[in-house]
C-alpha cells in the first residue's frame, strides 16, 4: 500500500516541531556554557533564518494547495504561526544576549587616540581582526549608521525605543523587516527599517570611526551603482534616475510605513525623468527636426520637390490604441487627498525610454474609486489631457520595444500639505511577438505589477492573495482580483495613416491632435528646407508659429483652445479649401496668432501647474473669456490683437517671434560653433501676420 502524501501544512508542521526542538537544544547549551559564545551566536542565526524562511512558506500556502480536504484548516494555520512568533520571539532575545557589544562613543575616542600615537598597534589590530573574520565567515557584517525618521516606542520586550533624529547603529539586518540597533547610550533592540533612514544626519564633527564606515558604505553603494550601470549599458540609459526612485527614502516611505499608501507603491519614476531632464522626454522636444550625422542637414524630415509637401517617412512601429480602463487600483488611505488620477506612458525597450512621456489623466466614480476610465463623454471638444486615443511613432531596432504604462497619483498630505507623485504600479506590452510580427488589432487586459520596471514580484497591496493558487477555479479568482490595465489595439483610417507618415520618427501623442501637428510639420519643412538661402545658414527665421507651438504639448489647455478654434475655422472651408495646402497654412497661421499665441502671451493667464485644481480653473476662466472677446471681434490675426483693450499681453520679448534653429533643433548643441557667427540679430524681420 502506497504511503500517504503529506500535505504543505503538515510539512510545515513538521519543520515548526524541529525548530522548537533546535531552539530548546540551544538554550540548554548556552545555560549549560557548553561551546563557545560565537558557536552560540552562529547557531542563533541559523535558526533564525529558517524560522523566518518557514515563517514566509507558511504565509503562502492556501486551502487549495492542500491534496485533501482539511478539517478547521484556518485555524490549523493560526496555531502554526502562533507557535512560529514564539520561537522567533525566543531566538530574537537569545541574538540579543549573545550579540558581541558594540564600540561606545568614549571607546571610540580611546581607540582614535591610540591610532593616532600608535600606527604599529593599530596594523596588528587590523590583522587581528582580519584573522577573526576568516575564522568566522559567518559572523555578523559590519554595524551601519542610520537615522531615525520619527519617533518609535518599544511595545513588546526586545524592542528599543528610537526618538526622531536619532543615531543608531545597525548590528544586523534581517528578512523580517526588524533590525538589531543600538543606540548611542548603548541600549540594545530591534527597530523597524521603514523607521530608519541611512546615514548619520550630523555634523561633521563626528567620530573618525564613523566616518570612515560611513565613506566605505558610499563606496560600495557607487560600486554597486556603477555595476548596475554597466548591466543597462546604453549610452542614453535611464537606469540611475530609476534606481534612485528605489532608493532614496522620502515621504513615501514614510507614508508606506504609516499604512497611508499600499505597500506596492513608489516615487513615480516617469515623473522624476520629466522633472530631471528637463526638455529630453517632453513632446515639445520631439516635434523638433532632428539633425543628421553632419550636423548641416536634417535625418527626418525631408520636402517633396513635386509638390512641395513634407515627404512621408515609414518607421519599424506605427501603432493606435485606446485606454479601456483600469480595474482594482488600490487607492491611497485617509491620510492624503488625491488631485490627480492618471497613466503615464511612453516607447520603452527595457533599459531606456525611447519617446516623449505621454500622460492621459483618468475618471473616476467616488463610490467606486478603484476602477479608472478614459475618454469620458464630453460636449463640445474632449480636452487632450483626457483622451485616450494615442498613437505611436518609434523607428528603434530593439526587438524588446513596447509600450510602458505607469499608474499615478498625485497626492496632498492632510497633515503637512507636502504634495507628492506616487506610482500605483506600472504594465508592459511588448509590440512584437517571439517572430518579430506585430500585435493583432484586438484588446489586451495587461497585469498591472507593484513597484517600478526594475523590480520584480512586487505585490501591489500586501493583503492582496500571494502566488498562484493550485485550483483552476482559485487561478480564475486570483486573476479576477489582480489590478488591470485595458487598452485596445485598433486600426486607423488610410487617411489617418498618411497623417501619422508626415510627423517625426518617434512621438506619442493624442490622436486627435494629428493634424495640427501636420500642419506645424509642415511649416517647419517650409521655413527650414524651402525659404532658407543655403542649408549651411543658420540665422533666426522670423515664425511665431514655430517659436512658439511647442510649448502648447506642455500645455494641454492651451492646445485645446487651438483645437477648438481650428475646428470653427475648417467647419466653414469648403471642400476644395480643405485640399489646398497653401490656403490650409495660411488659414492655420490666421488661427494660431488670433487665439494660441495671444493666450500664450497673455498676462492674466496664471502659469501652468500640474494637479492644482485652483490654478486650472483660473486658466480655463481666463482662455474661455479671451477666446470670446477674440471671437466677437472676428479672430484678428494682425497688430489689432495686440491693441484689443479687452486683452493684457506681457512685456514684447523679441523671442516671441523668431525661431532660432541653433537652439531648438534636437543635437543643436553638436552644430558647428562658426555656424552661431552668422547669425545678425539686426535683420531680423519682425512681422504679426503672415
Amino acid at each position: 500500500m502506497p504511503l500517504k502524501r503529506r500535505g504543505p501544512l503538515q510539512l510545515v508542521q513538521r519543520e515548526v516541531d524541529e525548530l522548537k526542538k533546535q531552539v530548546d537544544s540551544l538554550l540548554e547549551d548556552v545555560h549549560s556554557r557548553g561551546g563557545t559564545t560565537d558557536e552560540a551566536f552562529r547557531r542563533c542565526q541559523e535558526v533564525q533564518m529558517s524560522a523566518e524562511k518557514t515563517q514566509r512558506t507558511l504565509m503562502k500556502l492556501t486551502k487549495a494547495d492542500e491534496p485533501a480536504p482539511v478539517g478547521n484548516y484556518e485555524q490549523r494555520k493560526q496555531e502554526e504561526e502562533s507557535r512560529l512568533q514564539s520561537i522567533l520571539k525566543r531566538v530574537n532575545g537569545l541574538c540579543l544576549e549573545l550579540s558581541p557589544p558594540g564600540p561606545s562613543s568614549a571607546a571610540g575616542d580611546e581607540s582614535q587616540d591610540e591610532d593616532e600615537d600608535e600606527d604599529e598597534d593599530k596594523d596588528s589590530s587590523d590583522d587581528d581582526e582580519d584573522e577573526k573574520r576568516a575564522a568566522n565567515p559567518s559572523s555578523p557584517s559590519e554595524p551601519l549608521i542610520y537615522t531615525a525618521l520619527s519617533n518609535f516606542t518599544g511595545e513588546q520586550e526586545g524592542d528599543l525605543s528610537v526618538q526622531r533624529g536619532g543615531v543608531l547603529r545597525i548590528i544586523r539586518q534581517t528578512a523580517d523587516g526588524w533590525w538589531l540597533a543600538q543606540d548611542a547610550n548603548g541600549n540594545r533592540g530591534v527597530v523597524p527599517k521603514t523607521y530608519l533612514k541611512i546615514g548619520s544626519g550630523v555634523n561633521d564633527d563626528e567620530e573618525e570611526e564613523d566616518d570612515d564606515d560611513e565613506d566605505d558604505e558610499e563606496d560600495e553603494e557607487e560600486e554597486e551603482l556603477s555595476a548596475d550601470e554597466e548591466d543597462h549599458s546604453s549610452p542614453h540609459s535611464d537606469w540611475s534616475i530609476m534606481r534612485r526612485a528605489l532608493t532614496e527614502i522620502d515621504a513615501t516611505d514614510v507614508l508606506s510605513a504609516m499604512g497611508a499608501i499600499p505597500s506596492g507603491f513608489r516615487p513615480s519614476s516617469l515623473t522624476k525623468l520629466l522633472v530631471e531632464e528637463g526638455l529630453t522626454h517632453r513632446g515639445s522636444h520631439y516635434v523638433q527636426p532632428e539633425l543628421s550625422q553632419s550636423q548641416l542637414s536634417f535625418s527626418d524630415l525631408f520636402l517633396d520637390p513635386d509638390t512641395g509637401r513634407v515627404r512621408a517617412r515609414q518607421v519599424r512601429t506605427c501603432v493606435c490604441f485606446s485606454l479601456e480602463g483600469c480595474t482594482r487600483i488600490p487607492s491611497p488611505g485617509v491620510g492624503v487627498h488625491v488631485l490627480s488620477r492618471h497613466v503615464r506612458l511612453c516607447a520603452f525597450d527595457g533599459s531606456q525610454v525611447l519617446s516623449n512621456i505621454h500622460t492621459v489623466r483618468a475618471t473616476y466614480n467616488p463610490k467606486n474609486p478603484k476602477t479608472w476610465s478614459f475618454s469620458p463623454r464630453t460636449t463640445g471638444v474632449l480636452p487632450a489631457l483626457l483622451d485616450g486615443d494615442c498613437f505611436l511613432r518609434c523607428n528603434s531596432p530593439s526587438p524588446d520595444l513596447g509600450l510602458l504604462f505607469e499608474l499615478g497619483v498625485t497626492f496632498i498630505r492632510n497633515s503637512t500639505g507636502e504634495r507628492g507623485d506616487l506610482s500605483c504600479g506600472w504594465a508592459f506590452l511588448k509590440l512584437s511577438d517571439d517572430t518579430g510580427s506585430a500585435l493583432p488589432h484586438r484588446t489586451f487586459e495587461l497585469m498591472v505589477n507593484g513597484g517600478t520596471p526594475y523590480e520584480k514580484d512586487v505585490e501591489m497591496d500586501a493583503s492582496a492573495p500571494r502566488g498562484p493558487p493550485a485550483g483552476v477555479f482559485q487561478q480564475i479568482l486570483h486573476a479576477h482580483r489582480r489590478p488591470k490595465l485595458i487598452l485596445k489595439f485598433r486600426s486607423c483610417s488610410s487617411e489617418t495613416r498618411t497623417r501619422l507618415s508626415l510627423l517625426p520618427d518617434a512621438l506619442l501623442h493624442c490622436l486627435s491632435c494629428v493634424q495640427l501637428l501636420v500642419l506645424h510639420r509642415q511649416l517647419q519643412a517650409d521655413s527650414l528646407l524651402l525659404d532658407r538661402p543655403t542649408m549651411q545658414d543658420a540665422g533666426l527665421i522670423s515664425s511665431p508659429v514655430l517659436s512658439s507651438f511647442p510649448e502648447l504639448l506642455d500645455q494641454p489647455d492651451l492646445l485645446d483652445a487651438l483645437r477648438s478654434a481650428w475646428l470653427d475655422a475648417e467647419s466653414s472651408m469648403s471642400r476644395a479649401q480643405k485640399k489646398d495646402l497653401s490656403y490650409l497654412k495660411q488659414q492655420f497661421i490666421a488661427v494660431y496668432m488670433s487665439s494660441a499665441y495671444v493666450l500664450l502671451r497673455s498676462a492674466s493667464l496664471p502659469r501652468p501647474r500640474w494637479a492644482d485644481p485652483p490654478s486650472e480653473e483660473r486658466r480655463a476662466g481666463v482662455i474661455y473669456a479671451a477666446l470670446d472677446v477674440l471671437r466677437q471681434a472676428g479672430r484678428p490675426s494682425g497688430p489689432e490683437v495686440l491693441t484689443n483693450s479687452s486683452l493684457q499681453h506681457l512685456a514684447f520679448d523679441v523671442e516671441e517671434l523668431t525661431f532660432d534653429l541653433l537652439r531648438a533643433a534636437r543635437d543643436g548643441c553638436l552644430l558647428m560653433a562658426g555656424l552661431k557667427s552668422t547669425i545678425n540679430h539686426s535683420d531680423i524681420t519682425i512681422f504679426l501676420h503672415h
